[in-house]
C-alpha cells in the first residue's frame, strides 16, 4: 500500500460508536505513540444514566477524545480522534470531527441501535464511513448481510468485522477506511 499521491500526507481519521462499543481500545491497540485518553472513573452519578447492558465489567468512559497516531507508510500518517459515547458528551463530535477525511463507526452486536446515532451524523455530513462490527469475545451473533439490513446504509459503505484488540484487525479497517475514502474522491473527484 502506497499512498503518496492518491491521499494527503496525513489525515484525521474520526473513531465512533455507542458507549463501550471499543473506540478507547482500538486507539490504543493500533496508536504507535502512547495514546492520550480522557478515561474517567464510572461513578454512581451515572446510575440510571448510563446503559451498561451488555457492558457490565465497563469501570471507565471518555469523556472528551481519546487520540492516536498511525503510520500507514512513507506517504500517509494517519491521525486517530475517538469520541465519546454517552449522548452527554455528544457536543465533543462537532469539534472532533472538523477536518476529518473519514470515520470508523463501531458496531457492538450485543447493543447495534447504538451505532446509529454515528451512522445518522456522518450520514448527514457527508463524511465516508465504514462500520466495523466488533464481536466480542469471538462470538459473530449475525452475519455481514443482515447486519447491512438492519443499518440500511449506502450498499457503497463498507461493513467489516474487526477486533478492537487487534492490531491487524484494526489496521486492516483502517486502510480499507482509507481505500473507501479514496473511492469516494474518485468518484466525487474535488470534493474533499
Amino acid at each position: 500500500m502506497h499512498y503518496e499521491g492518491w491521499f494527503p500526507p496525513s489525515a484525521k481519521i474520526v473513531v465512533a460508536g455507542g458507549f463501550g462499543v471499543g473506540k478507547t481500545t482500538l486507539v490504543n491497540t493500533i496508536s504507535e505513540i502512547e495514546p492520550l485518553t480522557t478515561e474517567a472513573p464510572l461513578t454512581e452519578n451515572s446510575a440510571g444514566v448510563d446503559d451498561l447492558t451488555g457492558v457490565t465489567g465497563k469501570t471507565t468512559t471518555t469523556v472528551a477524545l481519546d487520540y492516536g497516531r498511525l503510520t500507514l507508510d512513507e506517504g500517509l500518517t494517519l491521525y486517530l480522534f475517538g469520541t465519546p459515547g454517552q449522548h452527554r458528551f455528544w457536543s465533543m463530535w462537532d469539534y472532533i470531527v472538523i477536518g476529518a477525511v473519514g470515520a470508523i463507526v463501531l458496531l457492538d452486536t450485543r447493543r447495534p441501535t447504538d451505532c446509529f446515532a454515528a451512522i445518522d451524523y456522518f450520514e448527514s455530513r457527508s463524511v465516508p464511513f465504514l462500520v466495523a462490527v466488533n464481536d466480542f469475545n469471538g462470538e459473530a451473533i449475525h452475519d455481514i448481510p443482515a447486519i447491512r439490513d438492519a443499518l440500511d446504509v449506502d450498499p457503497e459503505t463498507p461493513i467489516i468485522r474487526c477486533d478492537a484488540r487487534s492490531r491487524d484487525a484494526c489496521k486492516d479497517a483502517l486502510v480499507r477506511l482509507v481505500d473507501h475514502v479514496i473511492d469516494k474522491e474518485t468518484v466525487h473527484a474535488g470534493q474533499w
